[in-house]
């Protein structure tokens, strides 16, 4: 197994462009990955990375090696799910991804059970409110809400979630409680943002008399982070846009307060996405199948509990 462990090693370093970045997503020390990689280009006879002390980039035959690599690795991956299918043993890591707020309120929750019903499968969930490339980051499953911008991925629906503007009675006493987003813009309310680097101009697509229409909103408050938005909200420091399950009990006790009624948020898809090999495994289908319909019911409970005009 040294060889292959050295071709998955090989494969993320190619991938994350690091060794020490790679390292840590293999669990291993920077050492063992580095003496992998020197095992590896021994048994070849040729150098698969020119290393500098700031940048590794690979060579020419380092980059024909990666396809086949790759190849090799998705074979064994396709062989092993086909013998967990027989044998009815599904084992090995799984790596899911969500944004913050569905990962700590929806998939958390789903994962003890599952763990429960297959215990030589383990989880890695990793949270992060930005968008996350699957392949690259050697992601599994990717749990997202909107609609993604590749076209390759798979995607297994989970809902269609409805959304919410609202403030904190704190702000609304201060500032006013906008009635349309034309009143967001005219009245210079504060809008909280969720934003990431390099991100475009951030818009709220409202349902308008004439339609779906996009309001550039604006605010001094931006995060990469849904709860610190949620946070700020409930501070009294702006409006914030969020899925109805996010905030229900905050709506509930009055913490937070509709706002922009006559023009409401466009609902927000929720989805699983995968790639067409990671659909194949025996392991992401029964963790697909174990969640989606669990989540799906938390959130249509979650939605009953607040009554919002549609």
């Amino acid at each position: 197994m040294s060889y292959l462990d050295n071709i998955r090693t090989f494969v993320r370093v190619y991938e994350l462009g690091s060794m020490s970045a790679a390292g840590r997503d293999l669990r291993i020390s920077p050492a063992v990955t580095s003496a992998r990689i020197s095992q590896l280009e021994d048994h070849l006879g040729v150098r698969l990375f020119q290393r500098t002390t700031r940048n590794l980039t690979p060579t020419e035959q380092g980059r024909a090696f990666y396809g086949g690599a790759c190849e090799v690795l998705e074979s064994l991956e396709t062989a092993e799910a086909r013998v967990m299918e027989i044998t009815e043993n599904p084992r090995g890591t799984l790596f899911v991804a969500a944004p913050l707020g569905v990962g700590r309120r929806l998939v958390a929750r789903e994962v003890p059970g599952f763990l429960a019903a297959y215990p030589e499968i383990s989880v890695r969930l990793r949270l992060s409110d930005r968008n996350v490339d699957l392949t690259a980051e050697g992601i599994d499953l990717a749990f997202f809400l909107g609609q993604p911008e590749d076209s390759a991925l798979r995607m297994r629906k989970i809902a269609e979630c409805s959304r919410v503007l609202c403030a904190a009675p704190a702000y609304i006493a201060a500032r006013g409680a906008p009635e349309t987003g034309e009143a967001l813009l005219r009245d210079g309310h504060e809008c909280l943002n969720l934003r990431f680097p390099g991100a475009a101009e951030f818009q709220w697509r409202l349902r308008t008399r004439e339609g779906m229409r996009r309001f550039n909103v604006t605010g001094r408050l931006e995060s990469d982070d849904g709860d610190v938005l949620t946070d700020w909200a409930l501070e009294g420091q702006g409006i914030v846009l969020k899925p109805v399950f996010e905030v229900a009990e905050h709506l509930r006790a009055g913490r937070l307060v509709p706002v922009a009624q006559a023009t409401p948020p466009e609902p927000v898809q929720m989805a699983c996405l995968f790639t067409h090999r990671k659909g194949q495994d025996p392991k992401a289908r029964l963790f697909m199948d174990h969640a989606i319909e669990r989540i799906a019911r938390e959130i249509a409970a979650r939605e009953a509990r607040v009554q919002l005009p549609r």
